[in-house]
């Protein structure tokens, strides 16, 4: 095989309206400024002092986090996904490229030996998240292992589909990154003088992107890492335990160049003590606490669909065991007459066996007659007149990351709809609000982070948990709002849908 090594192309993706304009604004000119007074702050050229630093700490946390995070997620799945750390050589190197405000890939020698991706863009403030997004986002003109039509045409202007960035971001055997960000006054752009030009450069190493080379191997995540990670994995990618000791403590070095912004969240208040038992009198009755607390209800094995409440939060209900001889009459099968016992259609459906469970119940349109049957031990009857009827599934459960949101899994549609039972993991707190935004309070846009809106609403800790979610209609506006260390945002919108989440009963 003739190893050659295919130069990744510059980023189109960025190539839009909005960066052919520099409206003259106060705001923009602090967002382009941040940049350059963030390079002097993060770092000093005194004497004895640390190197300048070309992007700040907070920036550099965000790349990594996102390339590991979309590096673990590709499809189909790698069995030898490395984990990528930061590199300050690349970072060094990258600084150096992008003060040339030259809009190539280079310097030529250095090519040799690392990757590289590139890109640019000038008007509104884009973070440099933003850009590795679209980086990965190439992944629809890309068909595992090798490119179809991935075939741009250059140099002048680089025109169709290419994918050069995404098969670099996720090519396994890289695992190292060092990014730069640097304000250029001016910068041809193919041939158009760009003012003030946001230039972001990531190199890679080792390198990728060689021609007749699938960028990962296929299979069961971590099944194929290489043996230096001792059998180590972590997210979908092959980890070494030393890997946290060393982003830590390159973290901890820059941590102080950076200065702190002013406290927005309240100090932890000291945990309460518990506290003092209720006289009997003061203490609440069961049938006191509200519907809405949860999602799922808890009924009788003789429960009927019909003699529960009507709302879209009564969807979801949670049946004991030993309902298969029980009382409570079923008519009907696969379709239910509401009179039938929930749980017990359940059973005749198949959705749960004796031992109990959660289900959905969907409610349909009128069924003209219902049909006997006998079914996992439960005997149904019929009934030939018209009549309100419903269908019965067991609860799925899905295991979800920090990203996932209600419009990926579960969109709303009309009247509405059902989410399955999420698991989410114990980290989210902490993940960056660029890909993981949580927007507005109590009800979220479907755009949100389930699991760390979940945190906002104080449904669930830190440490993550089980989860019910209930899609909802849109909104015309949400209000952000600082709960439980967590900042939301505001926003206007008549797109999209919204929703809930609940705790599941213990």
């Amino acid at each position: 095989m003739t190893w050659l090594h295919l130069i990744s192309l510059l980023a189109l993706s960025v190539w839009d309206s909005a960066s052919l304009s520099l409206p003259d604004s106060e705001r923009l000119r602090q967002l382009l400024s941040r940049y350059q007074e963030g390079a002097d702050l993060n770092g000093t050229n005194t004497a004895g002092g640390r190197a300048r630093r070309a992007i700040l700490w907070s920036d550099r946390e965000e790349i990594l986090q996102l390339h590991n995070k979309l590096r673990g997620s590709v499809y189909p799945t790698a069995a030898d996904m490395e984990h990528m750390v930061w590199d300050d050589e690349l970072e060094r190197s990258a600084t150096h490229w992008a003060e040339q405000c030259h809009w190539d890939h280079g310097p030529a020698d250095l090519l040799m030996s690392i990757g590289q991706n590139l890109a640019v863009h000038m008007g509104r403030h884009r973070s440099p998240a933003y850009h590795v997004q679209a980086w990965y986002d190439e992944v629809k003109d890309y068909t595992y292992p090798y490119p179809s039509e991935c075939n741009p045409w250059c140099p002048e202007r680089c025109s169709g589909p290419m994918c050069t960035h995404y098969t670099q971001l996720v090519w396994a055997t890289t695992n190292r990154v060092g990014c730069a960000v640097h304000v250029c006054p001016a910068m041809d752009v193919w041939g158009d003088v760009w003012e003030n030009a946001v230039y972001l450069v990531c190199n890679y190493s080792p390198k990728g992107n060689w021609i007749g080379v699938a960028p990962y191997q296929h299979g069961r995540p971590c099944s194929q890492c290489p043996p230096s990670y001792g059998g180590g994995c972590r997210n979908n990618l092959c980890y070494k335990d030393s890997q946290r000791s060393e982003t830590e403590d390159m973290n901890e070095v820059e941590k102080p160049q950076v200065p702190l912004p002013p406290r927005t969240t309240a100090r932890p208040r000291p945990k309460p003590s518990a506290p003092k038992r209720p006289a009997p009198k003061a203490a609440p009755r069961a049938s006191k606490t509200p519907s809405s607390t949860f999602l799922v209800q808890n009924v009788k094995c003789e429960t009927r669909l019909r003699d529960k409440c009507k709302g879209t939060t009564c969807n979801r209900y949670n049946c004991p065991a030993n309902c298969l001889n029980k009382k409570g009459n079923v008519w009907g099968t696969i379709y239910y007459d509401v009179q039938s016992s929930i749980c017990r259609a359940a059973i005749h459906s198949g959705a749960i066996d004796n031992s109990g469970g959660t289900v959905d119940v969907t409610r349909v349109d009128k069924s003209p007659f219902f049909v006997k049957a006998t079914k996992n031990g439960v005997e149904s009857s019929s009934k030939y007149k018209p009549g309100n009827a419903f269908v019965v599934q067991r609860t799925e459960e899905v295991t979800a990351d920090c990203y996932t949101t209600v419009a990926e899994i579960c969109p709303f549609k009309k009247p509405y709809s059902h989410c399955p039972r999420v698991l989410c993991p114990s980290d989210c707190k902490s993940q960056p609000s660029y890909w993981s935004p949580v927007i507005g309070n109590s009800v979220y846009a479907d755009g949100s982070s389930i699991c760390k809106a979940a945190i906002h609403a104080g449904v669930m800790s830190a440490d993550g948990g089980l989860v019910d979610v209930l899609p909802l209609d849109k909104r015309k506006s949400y209000v952000g709002v600082l709960k439980n260390g967590i900042q939301s945002e505001s926003k206007s919108t008549t797109e999209g849908a919204s929703f809930r989440v609940f705790p599941v009963r213990k």
